[in-house]
């Protein structure tokens, strides 16, 4: 590692608030919301298949590239076998395109490493995947903005894409993360994904349904599989939607899922401590619209909940190393850190245009420290008073710690119960 740990050779000056974090105490809470998820993906995905109303293929091998990206979604797996079973089923050839921009160090191997990690392998799902990154230039949709799109995919007869409809970290918008993104972004690899996120310093991102368009109308996209995850990470609402109506229908769609997505209700807050953070997790390994916190050049937005301070204790196992939005946060951990793939952050950060999200926050060695550094620099005054939120990550939000200061605000809050009693942070005799 060539950045050396901090070494107690004096004292820190937030030794003395170290000292009192055995004042604090949290308890578990949990949120209820209403039971939404898809009782059979398998019984759903058949009848939204059979509402495509998909004709045969004209000739016998017609190709198929079905798009799938980085992100973690519920049962993805299964829903890419399933789509790979149904083409099939109507005499079609497919195979799987990672569609994720320069993610997996924007190599082939990277990628099908990714998507190793949903399940999603030639083995398990009885089809080739070609994970090239070669593009070809599509057209142009102005005369400085040329629209690149993947030669393997352009090379197949048609196209599905695969992706879940959510907000985007940074910005608001009819079209934001979903099937129109990846097929600018995810398919546009590492040389689409740097070009529009130029054009988004210049512009924002309204280039992104136009492009959409633009590669709808040339190339032979057979349908988009539109997925919708509720509150709890389950599977909501699944959609397969015919190409030419995916720009209109995503937007319908979006306003679902914001309707759907968590949140920590407790505002502000004094602390945040994230136990992961990951591009399985979040395109900045954080989700900004829980957080409320983004920064890079397309702009900068500090939002509900209002934290004061980010402490992330480690990186997700399926980031492989990939620590982009670390610079979100305020203070990690020493083994967070060792953890991070560096080649990968920066390529990640550097094709989004955003070199602040791999910026290292201030590290310590222990959990303790860490936290210490936290309340030192927020003008911490009791333990009675701190508005401390521990979650798991910020997809995971059913369940997790609240200090005492937040016990007031439960009464505002019907969703929440508090499950367990009041009780001490315990540390073990490393500080974690």
């Amino acid at each position: 590692m060539f950045l050396n740990t901090p070494k107690k050779r004096f004292p820190f000056p937030f030794d003395r608030t170290k000292e009192s974090l055995s004042q604090i105490k949290i308890a578990s809470v949990e949120q209820h919301w209403p039971e939404n998820a898809i009782c059979s993906v398998e019984k759903e995905l058949s009848k939204t298949f059979s509402n495509l109303q998909l004709t045969v293929p004209e000739k016998t091998g017609e190709t198929v590239g079905i798009a799938v990206g980085s992100r973690g979604i519920d049962q993805l797996a299964f829903v890419v076998r399933q789509c790979v079973n149904f083409l099939k089923s109507m005499g079609y050839d497919p195979f799987i395109i990672p569609a994720m921009g320069s993610h997996g160090n924007a190599t082939p191997e990277g990628q099908c490493q990714v998507l190793e990690t949903f399940g999603i392998t030639e083995d398990t799902m009885s089809v080739p995947i070609r994970a090239d990154m070669a593009t070809l230039k599509l057209g142009e949709q102005t005369l400085d903005s040329p629209v690149y799109f993947s030669k393997t995919a352009i090379q197949a007869d048609h196209i599905v894409v695969i992706n879940r409809i959510k907000s985007h970290t940074k910005f608001h918008a009819p079209v934001e993360s979903g099937l129109c993104k990846m097929l600018c972004i995810g398919l546009g690899k590492a040389t689409g994904a740097a070009a529009y996120h130029q054009q988004a310093v210049l512009h924002g991102f309204s280039w992104i349904e136009p492009i959409a368009r633009m590669i709808l109308h040339k190339q032979s996209v057979l349908f988009g599989i539109g997925l919708i995850e509720n509150q709890y990470g389950r599977l909501a609402h699944i959609e397969a939607i015919p190409g030419k109506n995916i720009p209109d229908r995503e937007k319908k769609l979006l306003q679902k899922a914001k309707s759907l997505m968590p949140s920590i209700p407790f505002d502000p807050l004094d602390v945040l401590i994230i136990n992961e953070i990951g591009k399985n997790i979040s395109g900045i390994g954080m989700d900004s619209n829980i957080t409320g916190r983004h920064r890079d050049i397309t702009g900068d937005f500090f939002n509900r909940p209002h934290v004061k301070r980010i402490f992330i204790r480690n990186l997700s196992h399926n980031t492989h190393g990939n620590a982009n939005g670390i610079g979100l946060a305020d203070v990690i951990t020493t083994r967070c850190l060792e953890t991070i793939d560096f080649e990968k952050t920066y390529m990640n950060a550097l094709t989004a245009l955003s070199p602040e999200k791999a910026a290292i926050p201030l590290f310590f060695n222990t959990d303790k420290e860490c936290l210490a550094a936290c309340l030192h620099t927020i003008g911490y005054s009791s333990a009675q008073s701190l508005r401390l939120v521990w979650i798991e990550n910020t997809a995971c939000l059913d369940r997790f710690f609240i200090s005492e200061g937040l016990q007031r605000d439960l009464k505002d809050y019907p969703l929440i119960t508090r499950i367990t009693n009041w009780a001490p942070i315990l540390f073990d005799s490393t500080g974690n």
